[in-house]
């Protein structure tokens, strides 16, 4: 009998928690949307569910046309039901919604992408996380043609050290992330400045010619191969399959309060199964009080106050976009499973 109450309660939570994991649609959510320029899909989810990271458990590919993962600017969606189970589907202009075959079609726009791309750009291209030793190991600038300090676009620099490749980006050592908790070094952020060809060698010193830049290009800065990280709109928001526990460390540009659409740095990454896509609750800190009976300082509990998806991650940390922000956030503030 105990075992069979033991089997029971197993099923039971079992159970509770796979309900619990169904995307719930949002009570005002439309039954008809169109896709307009400047869309993301997680605007368009969030407008459909309470949880926009469920929306692949939703989605449902109609083969009526060619692309049917991709999503543009003029698509129509719908809420439908099938087998009774609320599914979101791209449909016809017309009001009447044909899952029967027809002439396949694709729309000549480029499709939206799961999240606001301008606002990581510059993080999927170049910028990127290294060791000391990679860096420190980089040619470096020596100076600008005619003698100049400071160069940009269109300008030739000598670098010395040995040729890494023929196209090559400039570097600035940035940021040096460490665990707050651990004290272990997770990694150096190197910060792209330019890009460009080495067109001559003498030796050891190079000569580079700058095909782009973003900013100017100083004496000192490194030279490390291009990496050719292409932008991708194949995110898939989704909740980490392993339990996440960790802290933002660091935010980009410099300002004091996080919110949305910036770019945070957290102390978790591959290691503990963080993958581009993935969803994390950040967790604003309870204020610390003082009793007002006993004299004690006292932590109020940890309030969920934003979200944030994971687009590029190393093996110890990862960098993360702030999708929503109900409060200001700040570095310190703790991220975990959805």
């Amino acid at each position: 009998m105990r075992k069979l109450l033991y089997a029971l309660a197993a099923t039971a939570l079992l159970f509770t928690s796979w309900a619990q994991a169904q995307p719930e649609l949002r009570s005002d959510h439309p039954e008809r949307y169109t896709v307009v320029k400047g869309d993301t899909l997680w605007d368009i989810s969030a407008r459909f569910l309470n949880n926009p990271w469920y929306w692949p458990e939703i989605w449902h590919v109609n083969p009526q046309v060619a692309n049917p993962h991709l999503i543009y600017p003029g698509d129509r969606l719908a809420l439908v039901y099938i087998d009774g189970k609320p599914r979101i589907t791209k449909v016809s202009t017309s009001d009447v919604i044909k899952l029967s075959p027809q002439i396949r079609s694709e729309a000549i726009d480029t499709p939206i992408p799961a999240i606001p791309l301008d606002a990581i750009s510059s993080f999927l291209t170049d910028t990127r996380i290294v060791s000391p030793a990679e860096i420190n190991g980089a040619p470096y600038v020596l100076e600008g043609e005619d003698g100049r300090i400071i160069t940009g676009a269109g300008d030739r620099v000598y670098a010395r050290g040995q040729k890494p490749a023929d196209r090559v980006g400039v570097f600035r050592r940035s940021k040096e992330f460490v665990d707050p908790e651990t004290g272990e070094f997770l990694g150096l952020e190197a910060r792209s400045i330019a890009r460009g060809n080495i067109t001559a060698e003498n030796g050891d010193v190079l000569t580079m010619t700058l095909t782009r830049s973003s900013e100017e290009v100083r004496i000192g800065d490194r030279l490390l191969v291009n990496e050719d990280r292409r932008l991708t709109t194949n995110f898939v928001p989704s909740s980490p399959d392993e339990e996440i526990e960790g802290r933002m460390i660091s935010v980009d540009g410099g300002v004091n309060q996080i919110g949305q659409y910036n770019v945070v740095a957290i102390n978790r990454g591959e290691r503990e199964g963080l993958m581009p896509g993935h969803v994390l609750a950040v967790m604003k800190s309870g204020n610390l009080v003082r009793d007002p009976v006993t004299g004690e300082t006292i932590e109020l509990p940890s309030e969920r106050a934003g979200l944030l998806m994971v687009f590029q991650s190393y093996e110890k940390m990862s960098y993360g976009l702030i999708l929503q922000a109900t409060r200001p956030l700040a570095v310190g503030d703790r991220v975990k499973n959805p």
